[in-house]
């Protein structure tokens, strides 16, 4: 999630114990069992280290998964200084290129890009859309998997300074109706892109301008529902009566791939979008539907004379009619979930998998895959004090559903096996290292001792109910909260996931009391977040800018892990750098990882920043570093992973332009390309070339950039 969209209210209110208390009774009583030496000393897990390699943990008789007696991979780059320029900057050696920057024509009727393209509802259709986030690359066929592919890609939210800048602004922004094209613009401008793209000879990249490929899926896009949530009474509105389909898919995040070779897109901030003032309901407040307004009000563009089958009016869910088949008071309840969708069949409808749970998904990341047991998919909700998820399918992996580039068969079938069955989890951390996922089945068992069902009214076979109330769910089983959970990432080899938790700075000393917004209990009662709160789930540090990463691995019976810390965020100079690092890789606010496989049990996790974090801020734009978590070696700092004696193998590869946020991340199945998102920046690209200094002021647009050896070498190493 970008900063620049950030929901500041904490709606969890269910008073389990948070995080940063976990954290701190699981680091002292690590000191206390090894006497001192800490959680760090000796992996819990037999994560990484050299000595867990030799050897199976004492506890769990895990060993590491490095092929015996190869040496481990080594970054062969230097770290690159902190910079604050309007450009890209890559290590020596290495090139910068531009892709798909916002506005770039799907189709040849698109107009070229000039600063003072007017954009209409018909170019921002047919275009790419605005502020680049999470991706995935679909090969086209096996043979050419490196040089040509369908690229999906989702747009987050938009900028309506930059949207409208040669009109000099949106009309009406903060009160009055909207103009209808305006809005019909904007919601253009969200969703996902399916772009054909592929290297041509002189090793830079193109897109395939009219390719059949080519498809948008924006926010009035028609999208089916699937799951037990589709064709229940909580979906049914004056669109679909039956419950069966919604319009668009918004602020998708992060995003997600299935190993039958389809693409997730993840529907995050999407509360913000639509507006109920009348007779809400328990998930309108947990969730943070607006009041009032919506994000970009375009609920008030209602009854314009253009207006074609309630496109405005469903924005507003205040019930009207004599029942939901009359007006959109579920319509907020069809967003929330995961969409998704097949790149190759642009005759398909994108699917919502609503198994999978309702909240604000930053993303969604399959967890290592085996013949024989369920395929298993990683989510968080990014917001302070939300959760870590887990989906766990019904249906066991056969690896005759895998992906066949260029074959026709029905992915979305496959996807329907695997995703709308199955048992969605919650995640506890536990003081001693060790976590539980809960269950959010009706039959579960809450804190209290109630069946969940009865704890949330509903009745004793709707799953349906569940899934609305996703987070109410996770609240009464005692979830851990944790702080803004961000991208995950897993090794597909030993199957440890990594989670980025990203910042906390509204956070005060722990035993301070909370401040709420206006103040007053009655605001607190409706749902209203705080001004401050005390240290919780996510981070042991007060005011914490920073963040970290955390890491844990999965039992064998699927409901237990073992989990640590794997690096803290921090500036060179704090007090509290608890994985000593320097200037050449201090960072802070991770945000967005990628596990990169390279084959034996070794790989590189990429990892990138939204940082608004004062003393790394001032040092450094948003940045991407890597490590190489098999290389690390421990010492007994009792806090995290990366510590003073390996932090060496954490290096900052990459440096983006000012104001921007650096996100969405892969590389090419030879490992010779490594696509990134540059989102929002301030003042930028100037050219083709991402490392060009932008002169004077243009039109900032956000772009894929491709990072490749100048030698054609692999990224890296």
């Amino acid at each position: 999630m970008s900063k620049e969209i950030e929901d500041h209210r904490n709606f969890n209110r269910s008073g389990n114990e948070p995080f940063s208390s976990v954290l701190e009774k699981h680091v002292s009583r690590r000191d206390m069992m090894r006497g001192g030496l800490g959680l760090a000393a000796v992996s819990v897990m037999g994560f990484g280290s050299a000595s867990a390699l030799a050897a199976p943990d004492a506890r769990t008789g895990m060993k590491g998964t490095s092929a015996p007696g190869k040496k481990p991979l080594t970054l062969a780059f230097d770290s690159i200084r902190g910079a604050k320029l309007d450009s890209v900057v890559v290590p020596a050696g290495y090139t910068a290129q531009v892709l798909i920057p916002w506005g770039a024509g799907l189709t040849s009727d698109v107009p070229d890009w000039s600063d003072d393209l007017e954009m209409t509802p018909e170019i921002q259709a047919n275009a790419i859309g605005m502020h680049h986030d999470g991706m995935y690359h679909f090969p086209m066929n096996k043979g050419s998997a490196s040089r040509e592919f369908l690229l999906a890609i989702n747009h987050e939210y938009i900028d309506q300074s930059a949207l409208w800048a040669p009109k000099g602004g949106p009309t009406n922004a903060r009160s009055g109706d909207r103009p209808a094209d305006e809005v019909r613009t904007e919601i253009n401008a969200h969703g996902v892109a399916v772009v054909h793209v592929k290297k041509q000879a002189d090793g830079r990249w193109t897109h395939v301008v009219d390719s059949p490929y080519n498809r948008r899926i924006t926010n009035a896009t028609e999208i089916e529902l699937g799951g037990p949530v589709a064709g229940s009474d909580y979906v049914k509105t004056k669109f679909s009566t039956d419950g069966l389909l919604t319009r668009g898919t918004t602020n998708n995040c992060a995003n997600g791939y299935t190993p039958w070779g389809t693409y997730l897109a993840c529907e995050e901030n999407w509360p913000g979008y639509f507006v109920r003032n009348t007779d809400r309901q328990l998930d309108d407040d947990r969730l943070g539907v607006s009041r009032g307004r919506g994000r970009y009000g375009w609920e008030t563009a209602a009854g314009d004379g253009s207006e074609q089958n309630d496109e405005f009016a469903r924005f507003n869910t205040d019930p009207n009619a004599a029942d939901a088949t009359g007006d959109y008071r579920n319509e907020a309840r069809a967003y929330g979930y995961h969409v998704e969708v097949d790149p190759y069949d642009g005759s398909r409808l994108a699917v919502k998998r609503t198994a999978m749970g309702r909240f604000r998904h930053e993303g969604c990341w399959p967890g290592k895959l085996e013949p024989g047991k369920p395929v298993v998919f990683y989510s968080g909700h990014d917001a302070r004090n939300e959760y870590i998820y887990k989906f766990e399918s019904r249906a066991p992996w056969s690896p005759a559903d895998a992906s066949r580039p260029g074959a026709n068969f029905d992915r979305l079938a496959i996807g329907a096996k695997y995703l709308d069955e199955g048992i969605l989890y919650v995640a506890r951390f536990d003081a001693d290292g060790r976590g539980e996922w809960l269950p959010l089945t009706p039959k579960a068992r809450t804190q209290d001792g109630r069946l969940l069902h009865q704890a949330l009214n509903l009745a004793a076979d709707d799953q349906a109910g569940i899934i609305i109330h996703t987070c109410d769910a996770a609240d009464l089983m005692g979830a851990t909260p944790m702080d803004r959970p961000e991208w995950g990432a897993v090794d597909p080899t030993s199957g440890d996931v990594y989670m980025a938790l990203t910042n906390n700075s509204d956070r005060t000393a722990e035993g301070t009391d909370p401040t709420y917004t206006n103040g007053g209990s009655r605001v607190e009662e409706l749902g209203v977040g705080y001004d401050t709160a005390p240290v919780n789930a996510s981070n042991p540090r007060a005011d914490n800018g920073a963040g970290q990463v955390i890491r844990w691995r999965e039992d064998d019976n699927a409901t237990g892990f073992d989990w640590e810390v794997f690096v803290f965020g921090a500036a060179a100079s704090d007090p509290d750098n608890f994985s000593s690092l320097t200037e050449l890789n201090q960072f802070a606010s991770p945000d967005g990882l990628w596990y990169d496989d390279r084959g034996n049990g070794d790989g590189i996790l990429w990892i990138e920043t939204d940082n608004g974090y004062d003393p790394v801020e001032e040092y450094t734009n948003d940045q991407l570093l890597a490590v190489v978590p098999k290389a690390l070696e421990r010492d007994g700092n009792g806090k995290a992973v990366v510590n003073a004696h390996n932090q060496k193998h954490l290096k900052r590869f990459a440096v983006g332009p000012n104001g921007c946020e650096v996100t969405g991340i892969f590389a090419t199945p030879d490992k010779t390309a490594l696509f990134i998102n540059i989102q929002h920046p301030g003042n930028w690209p100037a050219s083709k070339d991402a490392t060009e200094q932008t002169q004077g002021s243009i039109r900032p647009r956000a772009s894929t950039v491709v990072i490749q050896r100048e030698d054609g070498g692999q990224i890296g190493v």
